[in-house]
């Protein structure tokens, strides 16, 4: 398999798992009535971020949409399918997301490759602008899509518990293990799928952590050291 059609690889899987996402909710049979079924969802998603899962109730959300009760209990009969179709948009959305991430960064992991295959101090070059891209790319997260991690975690805990999310769950870990597999085929790693696993629980550990303490209150240093850890042993360094 060549390098550009790995990178197709990551993006496609994105975007089938997009593509495949199921609704369990009434659907809609006009735009208005499609716009009205996302404002209810997307308040939802508003309160899990704010206070909880649990906090999700019938009028509760209706009163955030700003809707009538009767607009949620027509298209969701129980809370179950609104907190289930609630996530069922949040891994949608996130799935098209990270497609267009992947499909939008592959001449920079083509330069990457280049780069890499020289001597060692470029190597060694590259792998340290890595890392502080790795560090950037957690410190905008927790900056600009802070709300959508909180939603991530949350997502997480209600899949323990509810058995109707999990295929969820494991399409948004596939997509995420897509993509870091095929950034760690580009470096040439020997064993990329069991890398993507470590480092995609290192960016996790960051973001949690980051959502506890405050971006401003990151230990940099720490994460610094952890990366190049796990990136120095990769690239043989």
């Amino acid at each position: 398999m060549n390098q550009s059609s790995r990178s197709g690889s990551a993006a496609n899987v994105a975007s089938a798992v997009a593509e495949s996402v199921k609704y369990q909710g009434r659907k809609a049979s006009r735009q208005g009535s499609e716009q009205r079924r996302q404002a209810i969802l997307d308040a939802a998603m508003r309160i899990i971020v704010r206070e909880g899962v649990r906090a999700v109730r019938h009028r509760a959300v209706a009163a955030e949409a700003q809707v009538p009760l009767s607009a949620t209990t027509y298209y969701f009969k129980d809370i179950n399918d609104l907190i289930t179709d609630t996530f069922a948009q949040f891994v949608e959305r996130s799935s098209a997301a990270m497609a267009a991430f992947w499909a939008s960064i592959e001449d920079d992991l083509q330069h990457m490759a280049v780069v890499l295959s020289r001597d060692g101090d470029s190597r060694r070059q590259m792998t340290d602008q890595i890392v502080e891209l790795a560090i950037e790319y957690v410190r905008n997260q927790l900056i600009e899509n802070h709300d959508q991690l909180l939603a991530e975690q949350a997502f997480r805990q209600e899949a323990l518990i509810n058995s109707g999310l999990r295929h969820l769950a494991d399409a948004h870990r596939k997509i995420l293990l897509q993509g870091a597999e095929h950034f760690f085929q580009i470096l040439g790693s020997a064993e990329p799928g069991e890398d993507a696993k470590v480092l995609t629980a290192i960016i996790l550990q960051m973001e949690y952590q980051g959502l506890l303490d405050g971006v401003e209150n990151l230990d940099i240093g720490e994460m610094r050291a952890v990366l190049k850890r796990h990136l120095y042993l990769v690239m043989g360094l």
